[in-house]
């Protein structure tokens, strides 16, 4: 597992969006780390189009959010359903959790309720057969483990209920305890989001792509830097052991395939806004670095001993030392990289996580 030898203070922690900690600022109102190899530069993002040229590609995420957390009850339990993704046979994978009293939640320590007896530690999630009561009459049967890594992620059927329907109309968005509060579903959507057919998307937001505004990006269209969007729909990530991601359901378009290639063989640069970008990307590059268009699930775990096919540039949040998301940066960046920038985020005091300042990898 990949880390960074930095300790993040508690109170780096972004705990509400920059447009509620400094009213009057837009969403592009968050700070900018850049790091050219061991080189740092700090900016506001507001400064991005300078920061790249003509001929720049960014790869986006365009799904949209989910409002996927819901409550529900096992027994006499409280607990609160994580729908994490929707396989192909309808069934979706979800993870349980309890409520921690401060409207956000932990692992569970173990099943049970309405008089059963609880599991162990290790089969918190199950369990197979545990059905959970949820709003609007709604039921959840859990039938088998999603990984044999674990069984935090339960393969689930939904009965009496459309999934998509019932977030809608019951869900909130999954938020951790660093969090302050409840947002809106829209606090959640990126710029790019667009509904997808199926009512299925992320169960966290893409984040890097947070601090764009139209504005910022119809800048950057003027100055010649180019929009390849692809779909990768995240799932549940683990709050506390920074597991690898599981397989995700992501789709590279034909256009998008035609304009990363073609940037890759003139002067610009292929910059991925975010890791989710990067996953899509390089699950749909052959060997020969050629990106083809490719829609399906990707269980592809991005490693330095893997390296990357097609990304030259990162834009992505600032995450936790122990995540396994910096194998990936390791990757594109090297290892000096994200050491030195890491050390300057803490020195510089930029926040972290999904409403936090962003980092931007550069070759």
């Amino acid at each position: 597992m990949a880390s960074v030898a930095v300790r993040v203070p508690q109170e780096l922690s972004a705990r509400v969006p920059v447009e509620q900690r400094e009213p009057g600022r837009d969403r592009d109102g968050v700070r900018l780390l850049v790091s050219r190899g061991t080189e740092v530069s700090h900016h506001a993002f507001a400064e991005l189009p300078g920061l790249l040229r003509a001929g720049d590609l960014l790869v986006v995420n365009t799904s949209p959010t989910l409002a996927a957390a819901v409550d529900g009850r096992i027994g006499h339990t409280r607990v609160v359903v994580h729908f994490s993704t929707r396989g192909d046979d309808g069934r979706w994978a979800v993870e349980l959790r309890e409520p921690d009293g401060r409207g956000t939640t932990r692992a569970r320590a173990g099943g049970g309720g309405g008089g059963a007896p609880a599991p162990a530690p290790a089969a918190a999630g199950g369990p197979a057969g545990t059905k959970v009561r949820l709003p609007g009459g709604a039921r959840l049967v859990l039938e088998e483990p999603l990984s044999a890594r674990g069984e935090r992620l339960w393969w689930a059927r939904v009965l009496r209920a459309e999934v998509p329907g019932l977030l809608r109309e019951y869900g909130r968005p999954i938020r951790y305890s660093y969090t302050e509060r409840d947002q809106p579903l829209s606090v959640y959507q990126t710029v790019f989001a667009l509904p997808s057919g199926d009512g299925t998307g992320s169960a966290e937001m893409p984040s890097a792509a947070r601090p764009f505004t139209a504005r910022l990006v119809a800048e950057l269209v003027s100055r010649g830097v180019q929009f390849a969007p692809v779909t990768l729909h995240t799932g549940v990530a683990s709050a506390e052991s920074h597991e690898p991601p599981y397989p995700e359901r992501f789709a590279v378009p034909e256009a998008s395939a035609r304009l990363i290639n073609t940037t890759r063989v003139g002067d610009g640069r292929v910059v991925a806004v975010g890791t989710t970008a990067v996953r899509a990307v390089e699950s749909a590059a052959g060997a020969d670095g050629v990106v083809r268009a490719r829609a399906g699930w990707t269980d592809l775990v991005v490693t330095p001993e893997r390296g990357v096919r097609v990304v030259e540039g990162l834009l992505t949040g600032l995450h936790e030392p122990e995540a396994s998301h910096l194998l990936m940066l390791e990757a594109v960046a090297g290892r000096a990289a994200i050491d030195r920038g890491y050390e300057a985020a803490v020195r510089g005091r930029y926040l972290w996580h999904e409403f936090g300042d962003v980092h931007l990898l550069l070759p």
